[in-house]
């Protein structure tokens, strides 16, 4: 057991790093929103109030754009939860990327308007950059864009939630939503299901400032997507005129990070949740989860130390730090079992374990009575943190030897499940 003079001194650290950095990204979002700097930040709350004073762009509506690329086991029931909200959309785009199943016909079928993109070659950011520059034009300052997944259901009030939230506050830019993983798939399912629970109520507990705007669902004003169009090669990373940038792997993070840039106003309320897909096995995982790594890592690079990523590059390097903290408790672990010929109880180690184990159970507590009993399970949650630990460490591998990174998109017969890597 460390001496209590240690631990009181890595826990006052640990807090005052924590507070340190709560602090200053309140403080860094203090400053967007009262910036008057129209070059460096085009979309800062007070801006775009004083634009926008004494002017009524009508009603708020919501044109939805739904990526696809051979989705025909989900895009019925994505459509539907659609057509099933308690404030209809005005338009539903599916954008239909390289189809090679029954994806443009069921969409037809369900009566919305289907964008065939033409010799797309840069996967969904190419696919929605097509469609963006037919629809973005004939939009009014309230005629918003919701771009969503096509595996993804909104839950009934989504978007009444975000309309209202965009007609309270006219410098608001963006809506993001909260997802739950689907039902299903046993083990691996919850595991991903605690996960997306947790993150949820990290978001609550920042009262809804973003992360990250979701590819699940997220809602944008035009003036935010024109003004990041504007800004590409300039301000922002990415070719000008296009809305998403066609490198990066992740392109709602990255278009976040842009948005926030800019000095954009966002929020992730909790009345805006959906439904996702959860990957069906530990491969589809691997896939999934690396190239959200891959991605956020290439996202920071391509825009350096900024203060609107002093944040992100913390998380990094507190996911670094985790991941040495949890391989050291998991070493000492196998060293006392093999140093010793009988069962040793450590008091300090017992108490870490105990503090890991409440600490899983409280933070999944609305997720319900499973969530609850896998976080009670200790050495499960510690597997599945060290398989994302593993993960990690595999992009920063990959980005330091500079391997190529590459989408893999598997469609699953019968099943709808995607897999993307």
């Amino acid at each position: 057991m460390p001496a209590p003079r240690v631990m009181l001194a890595a826990v006052g650290v640990a807090l005052l790093l924590a507070a340190g950095v709560a602090g200053l990204e309140r403080r860094l979002l203090t400053r967007a929103r009262r910036s008057e700097d129209g070059n460096r930040m085009p979309l800062a709350p007070k801006l775009v109030m004083a634009q926008t004073r004494g002017e009524y762009a009508g009603p708020v509506t919501i044109t939805v754009l739904i990526p696809a690329h051979n989705e025909e086991g989900c895009i019925s029931e994505t459509l539907a939860s659609l057509r099933s909200q308690s404030l209809p959309p005005a338009r539903i785009v599916v954008v239909a990327d390289n189809c090679t199943d029954a994806t443009v016909r069921l969409a037809r079928e369900a009566g919305v308007d289907v964008f065939e993109t033409v010799r797309n070659t840069h996967k969904k950011a190419g696919g929605l950059n097509q469609a963006l520059h037919e629809v973005l034009p004939g939009l009014g300052d309230n005629d918003c864009v919701m771009v969503m997944d096509a595996d993804t259901t909104l839950d009934a009030g989504f978007l009444e939630g975000a309309a209202r939230r965009l007609t309270d506050d006219r410098a608001l830019m963006a809506v993001g939503g909260l997802f739950y993983g689907e039902d299903g798939l046993g083990l691996i399912g919850q595991f991903q299901r605690n996960e997306y629970t947790r993150y949820q109520r990290d978001l609550r507990r920042r009262r809804g400032r973003v992360f990250v705007l979701t590819g699940t669902a997220s809602v944008f004003r035009p003036r935010a997507l024109r003004t990041v169009a504007e800004e590409r090669g300039k301000i922002l990373p990415g070719s000008p005129g296009d809305v998403y940038d066609t490198v990066a792997l992740t392109e709602d993070n990255e278009l976040t990070i842009a948005l926030k840039t800019l000095g954009a106003l966002m929020v992730s309320p909790r009345e805006c949740t959906v439904v996702t897909e959860v990957m069906p096995s530990w491969s589809a995982l691997w896939a999934q989860r690396l190239r959200w790594q891959r991605g956020a890592l290439e996202n920071l690079g391509a825009y350096g130390m900024r203060p609107q990523t002093f944040r992100y590059w913390m998380q990094q390097l507190g996911i670094g730090y985790g991941v040495i903290a949890l391989g050291a408790y998991l070493v000492l672990i196998i060293v006392m079992v093999l140093a010793t010929s009988t069962w040793v109880w450590f008091p300090f180690w017992v108490g870490i374990g105990m503090v890991f184990i409440v600490e899983r159970i409280v933070t999944v507590w609305r997720g319900g009575w499973r969530a609850r009993l896998l976080g009670l399970s200790l050495f499960p949650e510690l597997f599945y943190a060290m398989f994302l630990n593993v993960v990690y460490l595999k992009g920063i591998v990959d980005l330091s030897l500079d391997r190529t990174a590459t989408w893999k998109h598997i469609v699953q017969p019968g099943s709808g499940a995607r897999v993307e890597g």
